[in-house]
């Protein structure tokens, strides 16, 4: 359906017309001509998932309601020149993400993170772009690849990150030092990351 915003149309055809657009030729007409206001509509349709998912993740009502304003903003910028392929989807993985770095960076001082669980804190140290729409399929991943790593950098992410361990208490477990840790810890999520980028790529190559 094309309602042709480049045509301009009166205000009470458009009325008429906007709610039966799609979320993509929604977004197509917001890239067309920046009218804000096709955002604000598109966000109106998924506001309840936006505030569920902040919900879920910051547990404060307050919080939640600040971050779902604040996704919204992130989409007025987002939207401009973005090619989205499923909304729903691509706004689920967006308000997520902008959760998780907001809880990374309160619980930045530390060391067990323990406002995020090890799944959740994996997403955020492996996804990187929030508009990759894969993400939950790269968490599903995250198995396969630990596998892969090696023993040293296994048993680190393992216990830092699954089971919630500080760095003394991997030390303490692994008979590793402080230094190595560490760097077991940063090239194992270097690794991870690595590694799902090529699972990825060959899902692509099948297509």
């Amino acid at each position: 359906m094309t309602l042709g915003f480049d045509e301009k149309p009166n205000l009470k055809n458009r009325a008429l017309h906007i709610d039966q657009l799609t979320d993509l030729e929604l977004i197509s007409a917001y890239q067309q001509n920046g009218d804000k206001e096709l955002v604000g509509l598109l966000f109106k349709r998924y506001m309840p998932l936006v505030y569920g998912v902040c919900l879920k993740y910051l547990k404060e009502r307050e919080a939640s309601r600040d971050m779902t304003m604040q996704v919204f903003e992130k989409l007025l910028l987002r939207l401009e020149d973005q090619e989205i392929v499923n909304f729903k989807s691509w706004l689920h993985v967006l308000t997520k993400n902008e959760c998780l770095m907001l809880l990374r960076k309160q619980s930045s001082q530390n060391e067990k993170a323990q406002v995020l669980n090890g799944t959740a804190f994996m997403e955020l140290s492996i996804a990187e772009h929030p508009e990759d729409e894969a993400l939950d399929d790269d968490v599903e991943k995250l198995g396969t690849c630990i596998d892969k790593l090696n023993t040293e950098q296994q048993q680190c992410i393992k216990l830092f990150y699954l089971d919630k361990k500080c760095y003394q208490e991997v030390c303490d477990q692994t008979g590793y030092d402080m230094k190595k840790v560490k760097s077991y810890l940063q090239n194992g999520r270097r690794n991870l990351k690595l590694c799902i980028e090529k699972l990825r790529g060959q899902e692509e190559q099948t297509y």
